[in-house]
């Protein structure tokens, strides 16, 4: 007995001591990330190849005792013997610092953990909302806001962002349009590539620094077209749609290197997303050849099971495998369920194997495996979070996103002095609104309101009335916000004021969290008394600047006749009042351009420039029988790519040079834009096509590219546009990317629903 018990422990140290020889081998720098993941896959048992998939919210006071009794201590136990390869919602280098530790220091092999987190704009220095941001059409602008967003979520510990959401979608009616880039692909898409690259860097190589995170390409695919606009509801579109919108933003990511993608919550014909092979294998795997790793969204694969998809548990886990959903966010499945479905020979261990490998292929690009610490510095945590420099950064980025939709008679911008001004609304005074929803890193009440914005202009009498409440109760990321739809004991001195202001700024719209997920609307009027407020206010003073703060289109028909003045300020997140004073003032003129369409009512929805003809479009025969309402004009009150601006752009001379084109030659577009107002502006020149004929039918107008141009009053500048066949060329329902010859129409101005036109024919 004694002979076995020396034995035995001379095999357990051989084996100890073997096992320190093969993790140093996996450690060497010197060998290139696929050789350092060829070294550590053996070592690894089932359990632990599973435990990297597997990803649990944050669940204890990390820096404190181990937790005691439920989900929360084997959460931890799991986390002790190395199976678990992600958290969500760890933030803070000392939280983030301990939960690392265990994983490193505590489990067999010591591999880190990646630190997942919702840093959708901005951590804890906010960003406008997403869709704000893409009303800039400035890329640059939006690569440095995400960069911010990346700085301070690194200095806190966290490698990994779910973002950027590239969801298409058309129905303001879904909350979550207040998360993407809009109704259009080509846009999209820009969009996605400069947010990719504002959080991770230019190549995959920038992923080590020490102030870029990973990024993740969310929702795959087709959330954007949940029908109705209902919160994870099912999908039913087109393949053509689906290649030609749904899918090209998606695809520039993986071009841009984005190393993560998440599954959508929706169905797909007919099949979840998460559990959806042609999806996940074919096309994003296949096709595209993503060597990134796949999450999925929160719970997504038990979900499986109540869309009636899958029949239970271990038959939602294989699905999920086997579609290619490499991590599980939070549905407890993989962990519970794969290592046996791999014994009993239902799950091919390569399929685990092949997601381990991506798994890690990402916590090697990141240096995690070099130091699994390099986020934990406190020092540059208290530096970096929060700094003037962000803060100027997000400010720039406020200004830029914010879109005049109309002034007449020019009562914008206000006058700086000897103007008395009444601001009515309960937003005007609001801290914490401005700051949108997902915004779960951030202070409660650290925006700075309109009121404190217009206070820095002290030679105008400003008087403030909130007129009424817009809410009731209290207002959090995880509950209905209720509005207040009976007081209006403040109507009366809201008046007063206006009555005896020469200007009223009033500042209306959605609540910070009636948009986002779990936030659709029927109804995309003001909420609350608001619409009454503003109609009461007009009767006695009509010279009303509107600031409308909100997530998503709205439907204003009534101010869009009545008011002269209306400012798309958006949810612009920490300096918010700053930056709406500075356009109200003129200190920046605004050039912002809608990236979805304002509906005249909830029944347009969903509705979008990009549409289709349809065979009888007008009406030539004079009668009822041709597409349109009865009720309401079928045109938006704001297109896309609609925004005015201070001063005021002519353009020129539009020139195509040639007439005919070889398959193969390049198309060169050209135009000249002048300033002729009185203000120094930026102009955000847009160029549309219309495929005359095709093998299917194309949109009237597809947007083609853009230029955002800086002019001088009095300066004329010319913009030219190069059309390749990746602009000419559109997806058949096969997803095959076809160039046909036929006749190209063109429109080039500063909006969908205007400009220059002229034709040219392709070969």
């Amino acid at each position: 007995m004694k002979h076995n018990t020396i034995t035995i422990g001379v095999f357990a140290l051989l084996t100890f001591g073997n096992m320190n020889a093969q993790k140093k081998a996996y450690l060497d720098k010197n060998k290139t990330i696929e050789q350092r993941i060829d070294l550590l896959l053996p070592l690894m048992t089932l359990e632990e190849k599973v435990g990297q998939m597997n990803q649990y919210n944050g669940f204890w006071d990390v820096t404190g005792p181990a937790p005691k009794g439920g989900t929360a201590e084997l959460k931890y136990e799991h986390l002790r013997k190395g199976w678990v390869g992600s958290m969500l919602t760890v933030r803070g280098v000392k939280e983030v610092r301990a939960v690392q530790k265990i994983a490193v220091e505590e489990t067999r092999l010591g591999i880190p953990l990646i630190i997942g987190f919702d840093v959708i704009h901005g951590y804890k220095t906010l960003s406008p909302i997403p869709l704000a941001e893409a009303a800039s059409w400035d890329l640059e602008a939006i690569k440095k806001s995400a960069a911010i967003a990346a700085d301070e979520a690194s200095a806190s510990g966290i490698n990994w962002t779910f973002g950027p959401n590239v969801d298409v979608s058309n129905d303001a009616r879904w909350g979550r349009v207040m998360e993407g880039g809009g109704e259009d692909p080509y846009l999209g898409s820009k969009i996605a590539i400069a947010r990719v690259h504002g959080f991770q860097g230019e190549t995959i190589a920038d992923l080590a620094k020490v102030n870029t995170i990973a990024a993740c390409a969310k929702h795959f695919a087709a959330y954007g077209y949940v029908e109705a606009g209902l919160e994870y509801n099912i999908v039913d579109i087109s393949n053509s749609k689906l290649y030609n919108s749904v899918l090209p933003p998606f695809e520039a990511t993986v071009q841009a290197g984005v190393r993560t993608f998440m599954n959508s919550f929706n169905t797909l014909n007919g099949v979840p997303a998460t559990g959806n092979v042609f999806l996940q294998r074919d096309i994003l795997k296949g096709k595209w050849k993503f060597d990134g790793f796949v999450i999925s969204d929160y719970a997504s694969i038990r979900e499986m099971i109540a869309h009636g998809y899958a029949k239970d548990e271990a038959d939602a886990t294989a699905k999920g495998v086997i579609a290619g959903s490499d991590m599980d966010m939070e549905s407890y499945l993989y962990v519970a369920k794969l290592a046996d479905l791999v014994k009993e020979g239902k799950v091919k261990e390569a399929l685990v194997d092949d997601a381990v490998r991506r798994i890690l292929r990402v916590k090697f690009e990141l240096g995690l495996f070099d130091d699994p610490y390099k986020y934990c510095d406190e020092k540059r945590e208290k530096e970096v979070v929060g700094s003037k420099a962000n803060n100027d950064g997000v400010l720039d980025m406020a200004k830029k996103s914010i879109v005049l939709l109309k002034n007449k008679n020019n009562l914008l911008p206000l006058k700086k002095s000897g103007q008395k001004i009444a601001l009515i609304g309960a937003l005007a005074n609001d801290k914490n609104s401005p700051l949108g929803s997902w915004r779960i890193a951030s202070d409660d009440n650290s925006a700075v309101s309109v009121l404190e914005g217009m206070q820095q202009y002290k030679d105008n009498k400003l008087t403030f009335e909130k007129g009424a409440d817009l809410t009731v109760g209290k207002t959090s990321f995880l509950d209905e916000v209720v509005f207040n739809t009976t007081d209006k004991s403040g109507f009366e001195a809201a008046k007063t004021a206006a009555k005896n202001a020469d200007v009223v700024v009033m500042v209306l719209g959605e609540h910070g969290f009636q948009s986002g997920e779990g936030r659709s609307r029927t109804d995309l009027d003001l909420p609350g008394v608001q619409q009454e407020l503003l109609e009461e206010i007009y009767k006695v003073n009509p010279n009303i600047v509107l600031v409308l703060n909100n997530g998503r289109p709205l439907s204003i028909p009534w101010a869009a006749e009545h008011i002269p003045a209306i400012v798309e300020a958006w949810h612009l997140g920490t300096q918010a009042g700053n930056a709406v004073a500075q356009v109200l003032y003129g200190d920046y003129n605004p050039s912002g351009k809608l990236p979805m369409s304002f509906p005249r009512n909830v029944g347009q929805v969903p509705i979008y420039y990009n549409k289709y003809s349809t065979g009888r479009p007008t009406n030539t025969d004079k009668n009822v029988f041709w597409s349109h309402y009865t009720d309401v004009e079928k045109t938006p009150q704001y297109p896309f790519g609609f925004g005015l601006s201070y001063t005021k752009f002519d353009y020129k001379d539009l020139k195509v040079n040639k007439t005919v084109f070889e398959k193969k030659e390049n198309v060169q577009v050209s135009v000249s834009v002048t300033n002729s107002g009185n203000y120094d502006g930026k102009e955000v020149v847009q160029l549309y096509i219309h495929d005359e004929f095709a093998s299917i039918v194309r949109p009237i107008k597809e947007l083609k590219g853009f230029e955002l141009v800086n002019l001088k009053i009095g300066e004329t500048k010319t913009v030219t546009f190069t059309l390749t066949e990746k602009e000419l060329g559109f997806y058949d329902n096969d997803g095959t990317y076809l160039t046909e010859p036929g006749t190209f129409k063109i429109l080039v101005g500063g909006s969908s629903d205007s400009g220059l036109e002229s034709r040219f024919e392709l070969k």
